[in-house]
């Protein structure tokens, strides 16, 4: 299959050209326009389909238009959507203690998008050191992990050191501390009497899919309960079955004091995010401190149980962890071939190209010509993330689309410029069997 992406096409540029004039530049997508989607499949207006190997950052695990979502989604449209929490509603309890036993937690805030899950975080977590741990007011410090990606509000920006995300935006919030990621002993050092939590992404999926060191949420854990430190967990893009567990930091036996939950728990229909903790967390709240107009809102809720109810039979788990051991396997037979380092857990892959190849941004719209999406992450590196009902001949098909289209990078080289690691297309497909 190779489909040509032609930006120039009438119906494609009046679009783009539209979009252009109209909307601000905070983004700088791929020439695409989206009409319609079904599954991992994306079609655009001109009629051409692309394997979407990004899942709108996860949060299309469920595939596009997943009939038990829309299902969930119609039946709420028809009784009420919107009621704000000045009243209840019929699908809030319900919502709340059904994602809090998936998790193992007491307490859901329902909230809309993941920077407000984060920004609810750090607003308990100041409250609860405040009254629970006792840190003198205006003093409390959470502890964040270079390389982190946790939204782009003020606060959020104000400890990120990517600087396209926070240059020109200050003022900066204080009380944050910077260490490194995976550096346990960095960590320890940082935590005094005034730390309120720690803030981590399990994964950090906007770095590039980079994985834990060995023993090193472990470590997390024990150092947050030793310094009565609460461990807030971002799990907004690799919770809800994305790794393979419903929740990254079961592949490392540890449980945090919160979880950040979003993205996926949406469904791909409506913005649906949730803090979750234990009582003597959440529980620091009390009305008029907190709160959202659209936050656990009727038609939010009615989604977000279908989407529990099918992550509470574990078919996506198993799902994501075997197609992602294949996946795995397909990409690691790329190393030498274009590709310098692979990372993966479940269907979440980080692959690094060969810089002298091109550029991440460069892989993706080579993809993007032969019907693949995906997207570029810090330079030569390049995210996958295809939706969990993904088919293995697709997967299979979009590991032999990078393959090719790295071939072709290295015979455009210049010459005498070779690859640092030559790209060779082999006689054998590089899927390995089984």
């Amino acid at each position: 299959m190779s489909l040509l992406a032609d930006a120039s096409s009438p119906g494609v540029a009046d679009h783009l050209r539209l979009t252009d004039a109209h909307t601000a530049h905070n983004y700088a997508p791929l020439p695409v326009v989206i009409a319609a989607a079904e599954g991992a499949w994306v079609t655009d207006v001109a009629g051409n389909r692309y394997l979407d190997c990004l899942s709108a950052y996860s949060a299309v695990n469920f595939g596009h238009r997943n009939e038990r979502i829309l299902a969930a989604a119609r039946a709420q449209l028809d009784r009420v959507t919107l009621t704000s929490r000045a009243f209840g509603h019929d699908q809030l309890g319900p919502f709340c203690a059904e994602l809090a036993e998936l998790v193992g937690k007491q307490l859901v805030l329902p909230m809309n998008t993941g920077a407000e899950a984060v920004e609810s975080a750090i607003k308990v977590a100041r409250k609860w050191g405040y009254q629970v741990k006792g840190v003198p007011d205006g003093l409390a410090t959470i502890i964040v992990a270079g390389g982190n990606f946790h939204g782009r509000t003020t606060t959020i920006i104000s400890f990120s050191d990517d600087p396209d995300a926070r240059a020109d935006f200050g003022p900066y919030t204080p009380g944050f501390r910077t260490v490194p990621y995976g550096d346990a002993a960095a960590l320890a050092d940082a935590i005094d009497e005034h730390t309120v939590a720690v803030l981590l992404e399990p994964v950090q999926g906007e770095a590039g899919v980079i994985l834990p060191p060995p023993g090193y949420l472990g470590r997390v854990r024990e150092l947050c309960t030793r310094g009565n430190v609460l461990f807030i967990a971002d799990e907004i893009q690799s919770g809800l079955a994305r790794t393979g567990r419903t929740l990254a930091c079961e592949h490392y036996g540890v449980v945090p004091d919160m979880y950040l939950l979003g993205k996926a728990l949406g469904g791909g229909v409506v913005p649906v995010s949730a803090v979750v903790a234990d009582a003597d967390v959440l529980g620091v709240l009390q009305p008029g401190q907190h709160g959202s107009t659209f936050g656990g809102n009727p038609l939010a809720c009615a989604v977000g149980r279908a989407v529990v109810a099918m992550l509470g039979t574990g078919e996506y788990q198993h799902r994501a962890r075997r197609l992602g051991e294949h996946l795995h396997r397909g990409l690691d037979a790329l190393v030498g071939r274009g590709v310098t380092a692979v990372r993966c857990l479940g269907l979440w892959a980080g692959v690094d190209i060969d810089p002298i190849l091109g550029t991440g941004r460069e892989v993706c719209e080579r993809l993007l010509e032969h019907g693949v999406l995906a997207k570029d992450a810090h330079g030569a590196t390049i995210r996958l993330a295809p939706p969990l009902v993904v088919e293995p001949d697709e997967l299979r098909w979009a590991v032999a689309t990078l393959h090719a289209a790295l071939a072709e990078m290295s015979r455009d080289l210049p010459q005498g410029k070779p690859a640092a690691s030559p790209v060779q297309v082999p006689s054998q497909p590089v899927w390995p069997a089984g």
